[in-house]
């Protein structure tokens, strides 16, 4: 049954935890290579204890959780989703040393040794500890409904002005005796699936996507068979739309980039706000600037909906869903900002050249100079330099791109025809972009210059 708390004192603005931090392996079977992803155990668990979090106006944060399975022995292990199912362990409710486990890992304060119980116990419950002990931050309450298998878990962060003893009084009095608890008792998340269980690694994922927001109303996810997103967007159109164009979007790149990989387990997921205050809030600092983004430690592609509306929105998400796919294409290798950034602005609109060289006042000879450091380029000497520098380097990272798709196909004996399948493979297999860029041109400065020299007559004529 899917959980919906109502916003309330505590259930007030929905803020979903990011995605578990990922680990990119390279694993050969029979002949196949394919990406595992292994998560930090610790993030996994924690992302499967918690129910919700929710965020008011004041910043105070509220998390509920569920203590129904023991977090992972050592903090530091990894393992794929379908690994870490077998080696879940139930709590034991009885078990007081169990218990101060997981709100050790749980609570944004560090909990007391001897947690407090109010004098009466609430009605509907069994037993309510406090763990927050002399600290004023948060306060930390475990409670036990009296039919339940397992304790929950109350954490509630508090503003710098409030005070402590107030707020803890409010909380018992709105949460536990007015039994705001419930919603989560009678309503509760989804379980995990059964140790016996074998689910692939992308039909666990797209569990623990729903998982993720299956305590808010205003989220939803939808799915498709490579895709699953989740959004909470007013209307449902937009949605169900871009589901059905993500897959033919997801052909078009492994037509254009083929991967060495097999991805067939992959699962690329989508979160999508409506309110941007909210995704800057997920964004983190130093985002103001963004729409969109592809954070590849947390497989996640996050975006929200822009001003100029969903035409807008559809071609960010065309751009990013590129930055996704080419970092499963080459097993989260960090692919150069040439081939990365020419191509996700390529995919925003093929039948728009708004990105390309102006052929009007394009210094050719300029740009024939610059080409060979662009190619080389990291991410830091990419985005370095004023906004016209930077404008000038997108603008030659997207020419290039649409020469090789649209001009080197037409030349004779097709000298490039190998470029982008010897890129990729090559930076599988070294994780360096600088020496897949090599490779592309088969490692030959006459190769690169011949290369230059094509593109420059290609644009040229474009006059």
């Amino acid at each position: 049954m899917t959980l919906l708390l109502a916003a309330s004192l505590f259930f007030t603005t929905p803020a979903p935890l990011d995605m578990p931090r990922a680990e990119a392996y390279l694993v050969k079977e029979r002949g196949v290579s394919r990406l595992e992803d292994r998560y930090d155990t610790l993030d996994l668990w924690t992302s499967r204890a918690v129910i919700g979090r929710w965020i008011d106006d004041d910043f105070r944060v509220f998390t509920l959780s569920k203590l129904d399975v023991l977090p992972p022995s050592l903090s530091d292990d990894t393992a794929t989703r379908s690994q870490y199912e077998p080696t879940r362990v139930d709590a034991d409710r009885r078990n007081a040393g169990h218990l101060a486990i997981m709100v050790n890992c749980l609570s944004p304060v560090e909990p007391c040794d001897k947690p407090a119980s109010p004098r009466q116990i609430p009605r509907g419950l069994k037993d309510v500890r406090f763990w927050q002990g002399t600290n004023t931050a948060a306060v930390v309450c475990t409670f036990l409904p009296e039919k339940s298998p397992c304790w929950y878990l109350a954490t509630w962060e508090l503003a710098e002005s409030d005070d402590a003893v107030e707020m803890e009084k409010l909380f018992i009095d709105k949460f536990l005796d007015d039994r705001e608890w419930e919603a989560a008792v009678e309503h509760p998340a989804p379980k995990p699936a059964s140790k016996s269980a074998k689910l692939a690694e992308r039909e666990l994922l797209r569990r623990d996507v729903r998982h993720g927001v299956a305590a808010y109303k205003s989220w939803h996810v939808t799915d498709s068979e490579e895709f699953t997103v989740a959004d909470c967007l007013s209307g449902r159109g937009f949605v169900e739309s871009l589901t059905n164009d993500f897959p033919v979007m997801r052909r078009r790149f492994a037509e254009v980039m083929p991967s060495p990989l097999d991805g067939s387990n992959t699962l690329c997921v989508v979160r999508i706000y409506s309110d941007r205050d909210d995704y800057l809030e997920a964004a983190g600092e130093g985002m103001e600037w963004s729409a969109a983004f592809w954070n590849p430690r947390r497989r996640e592609l996050v975006a929200c909906m822009p001003q100029q509306g969903e035409a807008e929105l559809l071609k960010t998400l065309r751009h990013e869903a590129f930055h996704q796919y080419l970092s499963y294409a080459s097993s989260m290798a960090q692919a150069s900002p040439w081939l990365n950034e020419g191509y996700a602005q390529y995919f925003e609109d093929e039948s728009d050249s708004a990105w390309g060289v102006d052929v009007v006042t394009a210094d050719f000879d300029a740009f024939e100079e610059m080409i060979p450091s662009v190619l080389m380029m990291d991410y830091a000497a990419f985005y370095a330099g004023t906004d016209e520098e930077r404008r000038l380097k997108y603008r030659l990272a997207w020419s290039i791109a649409y020469f090789i798709e649209n001009g080197a196909p037409k030349l004779r004996f097709r000298p490039f025809k190998d470029l982008k399948r010897n890129y990729l493979e090559r930076l599988v297999e070294s994780r360096d972009m600088r020496i897949a860029t090599a490779a592309a041109f088969d490692g030959s400065r006459e190769k690169l210059k011949n290369f230059i020299a094509e593109w420059k007559k290609f644009w040229i004529k474009r006059m």
